[in-house]
């Protein structure tokens, strides 16, 4: 099945379907290298938001060490551990994200809603401070 939401085309395969996944390796892998190494447990987590949510855009999700973004990084941020992703939303979406994110657990939540490029950061990488929320 196929739709839109805000001029993206998505796929659905088997929603509802245990293991079935709303996010293609496309989507998740560092746009820098090209690898694919987003957790598969927090993949799980963003099909549960998926379903509740609807179409999620994704910005940035696996990010290698020598990714632009990360490289200027004292210490490699949350995407390089796969478990971090960033979502296009702004302003009612944003927080409609926001609230379905908290019911499913997630612990860390970046906010940017200044200007262009606006987006949420979700992301569930215990070896850092949580529950914890900032702005970018």
């Amino acid at each position: 099945m196929y739709g839109r939401h805000d001029g993206c085309l998505w796929a659905v395969f088997g929603a509802g379907q245990e293991g079935v996944s709303y996010f293609s390796e496309d989507e998740l892998k560092c746009q820098h290298c090209g690898k694919y190494k987003f957790d598969e447990g927090v993949l799980k987590i963003l099909n549960a938001i998926r379903r509740e949510f609807g179409p999620m855009p994704v910005n940035s999700g696996y990010r290698c060490v020598d990714h632009p973004i990360e490289a200027k990084k004292q210490k490699p941020g949350a995407h390089t551990t796969g478990k971090a992703v960033d979502i296009g939303v702004s302003r009612a979406d944003a927080y409609k994200l926001i609230e379905v994110a908290l019911a499913h657990g997630c612990p860390r939540i970046g906010v940017n809603q200044r200007g262009e490029g606006r987006f949420v950061h979700l992301d569930w990488d215990y070896d850092r401070p949580y529950p914890t929320v900032w702005s970018y």
